[in-house]
């Protein structure tokens, strides 16, 4: 049989656009099934006292790198409260901590973003998605301050006990962090500074405008030993952080601690991004304005 160039192009095109739909679907389908049997799995090695390192269960779907999975593992070993998440500095939501288990777990979640532009197109794309268009997440325009954070978050209407905190505001975040109190988070990742040694507790001295514009400064934001010291004043450990030693991830005390035994910002910062970091870095901005906490 005999076919032109056009009839080829066209049977083509029309044979992707008919399966296209079906063939998202399914890997939308396969992904959530894939990550309910890890669920399980990690959830059946706990009752037998089997652990993973995060290196691990680390993997990407939503976050910026492998947090997706850590925290998969974290809450299949933590049975979650109320599957509810908050969120600092989201972005548009597609690239960030929350997303994961809003979409692929049924979880609920409280966004915000200084940005408007960021916020509208979070709005959008989780009111159009197919797992959370019927109760999509609150997604809120914010300027977040030590001073406002917890009427932000109680207007809302989220109070109390959550299952996820996740900060990544590449400034205040040490103040933002010890000012919250209207809820009390299971599980709370943030992100810190891991060109600071692991063992010097410091932060940005607190201003409610901060405002990093040139992402190349390393002034910003506080150390893994400074969020160490905070996380421990409000009843949290250290329990790892994802492969390059700056996103942390603490617990509270009292919550598999068995399971999910207390790390040292020493052995979180081993891997050659941070080592690096220390070497390279540090020493470009260590005789700054640090308040050390």
């Amino acid at each position: 049989m005999k076919f032109t160039v056009r009839g080829l192009r066209g049977s083509f095109f029309r044979s992707l656009f008919d399966h296209y739909p079906i063939e998202l679907l399914k890997r939308q389908t396969d992904d959530q099934v894939a990550q309910r049997v890890l669920h399980h799995q990690y959830r059946a090695d706990a009752q037998v006292g089997r652990r993973s390192t995060f290196a691990e269960v680390g993997f990407r779907r939503y976050s910026q790198f492998e947090e997706d999975g850590i925290l998969l593992y974290l809450f299949s070993i933590i049975e979650p409260h109320n599957r509810t998440c908050v969120e600092m500095c989201a972005g548009d939501g597609m690239e960030c901590n929350t997303t994961n288990l809003i979409v692929n777990h049924g979880w609920w979640g409280q966004l915000f973003d200084g940005n408007a532009d960021s916020v509208s197109r979070g709005q959008a794309f989780f009111s159009h998605h197919k797992d959370t268009f019927l109760h999509p997440p609150g997604f809120r325009h914010a300027w977040i301050t030590a001073e406002n954070v917890n009427q932000l978050i109680a207007d809302t209407g989220v109070t109390g006990r959550v299952d996820l905190l996740s900060l990544d505001l590449d400034g205040v975040d040490y103040w933002v962090w010890k000012a919250i109190t209207v809820i009390d988070p299971t599980v709370v990742v943030c992100e810190t500074q891991n060109q600071v040694p692991p063992d010097v507790a410091v932060t940005v001295p607190y201003a409610p405008d901060f405002c990093l514009t040139d992402f190349t400064d390393d002034f910003r934001g506080a150390s893994l030993r400074a969020m160490v010291h905070l996380g421990r004043s409000k009843g949290y450990r250290l329990v790892g952080t994802h492969r390059y030693g700056f996103n942390a991830f603490f617990v509270k005390n009292g919550m598999a601690d068995d399971m999910l035994p207390e790390v040292t910002p020493e052995s979180c910062s081993t891997d050659p991004y941070t080592t690096r970091a220390h070497r390279t870095r540090w020493p470009r901005v260590k005789d700054r304005p640090w308040v050390h906490v």
